[in-house]
């Protein structure tokens, strides 16, 4: 079955798709040969669907591994709009770097949409499962929780586990399965608490809190530092804070400081001139050659 999605005119597949390395993260996969984005998606009670995305000009198209009903097909084509960040305006952040001869690349090849899940819940796993540790140690988590709890699709492909599913599992089965290693408590406590409905994430995408509460709010959860919180207001749209990690700060000595090593402020001032978008400009920044 085929859906279509018109997409804006500023709109970039590739440079989406390859935004960050949540592609590279199950229930995502990309493949770069024919550029095609696939996905599994909770439905409802019913099995889970795959979803393959690839860029037709003027729309995005979705193949699903089986027929939908009505209600699938709206819910599918919500989840796609969200992952890919269609009703994003970022025409304020391609003004403001678009007279900087550095930048201006990036409104010109519509950068700047970062992937992200279907839900504020997956995406904060996620980031908790980046935090100081390797990016083979993040694969290692996160497959070890879809491959254990995820729920098939038809195509024999697992989805994210919901808080649900995570919370009935005990405190060693993190440990032991998803190698979670001191994470482990961390994200048991944060699936029981979503799942018993003491917290919910899933309203950090419409608060309108100013962001240094939104982020008071996020570190509230055990597990959430300064890094997993920064990154994580990029994906509800939120860019003011750099989340600056090893890599990061690495790639800015090499691009921006003839491979000297500077201090965080350096870096601050040097993307400080985008003001609200100074988060989004450096990560273009050290990404851009990407692709």
């Amino acid at each position: 079955m085929e859906l279509k999605i018109p997409t804006p005119k500023d709109f970039n597949f590739r440079r989406t798709a390859a935004s960050h390395g949540w592609y590279q993260l199950p229930p995502f996969a990309l493949d770069t040969g024919k550029w095609e984005l696939s996905r599994v998606i909770d439905v409802g009670q019913k099995p889970p669907v795959t979803i393959f995305l690839t860029e037709r000009k003027t729309e995005v198209r979705v193949n699903t591994s089986r027929p939908l009903t009505k209600s699938e097909s709206a819910i599918i084509l919500r989840d796609a709009r969200h992952i890919l960040r269609l009703d994003d305006d970022l025409n304020p952040f391609y003004l403001a770097t678009g007279n900087d001869p550095e930048f201006s690349w990036i409104g010109a090849q519509g950068a700047g949409r970062l992937l992200r899940s279907p839900t504020v819940y997956e995406d904060l796993v996620k980031m908790i499962c980046t935090t100081n540790c390797s990016w083979a140690l993040t694969l290692k988590m996160v497959n070890g929780l879809v491959n254990n709890l995820g729920r098939a699709s038809n195509d024999g492909r697992k989805s994210f586990p919901d808080a649900a599913a995570m919370a009935s599992m005990p405190a060693k089965f993190f440990i032991d399965e998803v190698r979670a290693g001191y994470r482990s408590s961390y994200l048991k406590e944060l699936a029981e608490r979503v799942a018993s409905g003491a917290l919910n994430v899933e309203e950090w995408l419409s608060s309108e809190l100013p962001t240094r509460d939104l982020l008071k709010q996020m570190k509230g959860v055990k597990g959430v530092g300064d890094y997993a919180a920064e990154n994580l207001l990029k994906l509800l749209g939120r860019y003011d804070g750099l989340a600056l990690d090893s890599w990061t700060r690495a790639r800015f000595f090499q691009l921006r400081n003839k491979g000297r090593k500077a201090n965080d402020k350096k870096i601050a001032r040097y993307y400080a001139r985008f003001n609200e978008w100074r988060g989004l400009a450096l990560w273009c920044d050290v990404t851009r050659d990407w692709l």
